[in-house]
């Protein structure tokens, strides 16, 4: 993932903030077998300590390129809109002049990853998914030895997801003048489609922090 520095997180609290704001869905990407493409699986995700924890079905493919090779990324995207050119344009310029971009908050992990497949690993690897998920507690217990739990734990395999670096970008326009970014959250809420309003929300965010961008 390219990145500008006007693009960079301001701090490793930015992303960890956006990550914990409801951003828990996101891709693995394994590298894929000799002549094979890489296996790329969405998912949802909850963050333990230095790590990340999924679990997938056990005939998903991914299996065997773990196996093979256990380094992997994982990459949570959202907070996306189409910027059409003409709100880009530069002052004084005929607006059909514009250069349009997508904005949007991407954080990517480098991970390596293990295999979880022991029953009462497997319960445990869910019960802190369920944690993140299901704050309210409201379903049954996860014992390997009782239902339904434990009567589905052989169907599925966890990962854990040791991250080794983190790379974060938060693509707003934030090299330009703070008028025009002002000008175009107020453009992203009034179209109000898709993330619109979230991806304004984000602007705003780093225009208060950043205002003039200086190299």
């Amino acid at each position: 993932m390219f990145i500008q520095p006007w693009d960079a997180a301001l701090d490793d609290a930015e992303w960890q903030t956006w990550i914990a704001d409801g951003h828990d869905f996101g891709i693995l990407s394994v590298n894929g077998l000799p002549g094979q493409a890489p296996v790329v699986v969405p998912t949802h995700f909850a963050v333990d300590g230095a790590g990340l924890l999924i679990h997938l079905a056990r005939p998903n493919p991914v299996w065997r390129t773990i196996e093979a090779d256990p380094n992997v990324t994982f990459t949570v995207t959202g907070d996306y809109a189409f910027i059409p050119g003409p709100w880009r344009a530069k002052p004084g310029t005929p607006p059909i002049d514009g250069v349009p971009t997508s904005y949007y908050a991407a954080v990517q992990f480098t991970c390596q990853a293990t295999i979880i497949d022991g029953p009462e690993a497997k319960a445990e690897l869910l019960r802190r998914q369920m944690a993140h998920f299901q704050l309210e507690g409201d379903h049954a217990p996860i014992d390997p030895e009782q239902p339904p739990y434990g009567r589905m734990l052989p169907g599925i395999r966890g990962l854990r997801l040791d991250v080794t670096e983190v790379r974060a970008k938060f693509k707003y326009d934030d090299h330009k003048p703070a008028e025009q970014r002002t000008d175009t959250a107020r453009r992203l809420t009034e179209r109000g489609t898709g993330l619109d309003a979230p991806t304004a929300a984000q602007q705003l965010r780093r225009l208060d922090r950043i205002g003039t961008w200086k190299s």
